[in-house]
């Protein structure tokens, strides 16, 4: 029997059981919004008592908060608690309703997972890992600084993840604009002049260069040709490790963050071909976050141009 030879199938040719593999991964993953909305939606959690719905709904409570207390304070209430109080859980479900919003609450709480479960399985430390600490006392400024700043955000989300929290400065541009939206919605027709001050106020204070995945991103970029090692886990620690595929693979973070799902190993083993590793080594990672997992043997003896191909016309339009 005569062996087919790659070389002679056309560009983008064959790979039909990865792209299997990514469709019904991709319809999993659509089934996310619609089942977390519903369960946040839920007043009894006896059933639903997951730490991912808790954590979700925790952040969207925050992100309510924070924006009530601002439009309380522009209005100059001297009851401000009071004021958050009575409205902030009407606009925090408000905010549940806001896809792009939840989908981007739920990949923080699936990578803060993924950092506690990797700290007690391989005492992987989800604020300071080798790769940051040799980054810091790197003999280029701009990448220690880079590195330390990242590092400090880092700390940072440890601690608001730790409290079930979002701060509205580490939200991504577009994403501040879709809540601010989505507050405004939530008004209607009681707009007034101090929530329209405390608006302006939020947009004049934000800067999305100073947040963590703008700061991750940076020191990824910073990087350069190395870029590469970023995609040791073990080395990187879980957040830089999910930057440098997201970057390097042509992702988006989200997406990226969601192929670490145990059933999304075809999708977790493409991208890290795609983002340069070898085949040996892009399974060594899945194994490394998925010990139990399985990847395709295509997925990862593909070739790395063809991977990109594919991750590219699959995307995941529903969280990208």
């Amino acid at each position: 029997m005569s062996i087919p030879d790659p070389a002679s199938e056309p560009q983008g040719a064959g790979h039909d059981s990865l792209r299997e593999a990514l469709a019904q991964g991709n319809a999993s993953l659509a089934r996310i919004t619609p089942i977390l909305t519903h369960l946040l939606a839920t007043p009894d959690h006896s059933l639903f008592s997951d730490e991912i719905v808790a954590r979700v709904r925790g952040m969207c409570h925050h992100l309510a908060w924070q924006v009530l207390r601002a439009q309380a304070e522009a209005a100059g209430q001297s009851e401000r608690e009071t004021f958050v109080e009575r409205h902030g859980e009407a606009l925090a479900e408000h905010f549940v309703g806001r896809p792009a919003l939840l989908a981007h609450c739920h990949s923080l709480a699936i990578e803060w997972q993924l950092a506690e479960a990797l700290e007690v399985r391989s005492g992987i430390d989800p604020v300071l890992s080798p790769l940051v600490q040799e980054l810091i006392a790197h003999d280029d400024d701009g990448v220690s600084g880079a590195a330390m700043a990242a590092l400090t955000a880092q700390a940072r989300f440890a601690q608001t993840q730790r409290r079930m929290e979002l701060p509205l400065s580490e939200l991504p541009g577009d994403l501040l604009h879709d809540l601010l939206v989505g507050w405004r919605e939530f008004s209607n027709q009681l707009r007034s002049d101090a929530m329209m001050r405390a608006e302006t106020k939020l947009r004049s204070s934000f800067d999305e260069g100073a947040g963590r995945l703008s700061l991750l991103a940076r020191v990824v970029t910073g990087m350069g040709a190395v870029g590469a090692r970023a995609l040791d886990i073990d080395r990187a620690g879980v957040a830089l490790f999910l930057t440098a595929l997201a970057t390097r693979s042509g992702q988006s973070r989200t997406a990226a963050v969601l192929s670490t799902n145990n059933r999304q190993t075809a999708r977790l083993a493409l991208g890290l071909r795609a983002a340069g590793l070898s085949g040996e080594e892009a399974e060594r990672q899945v194994l490394r976050i998925n010990p139990q997992a399985e990847p395709p043997a295509e997925a990862v003896t593909i070739d790395p141009d063809d991977a990109r191909r594919l991750i590219a016309d699959t995307p995941l339009t529903e969280v990208d």
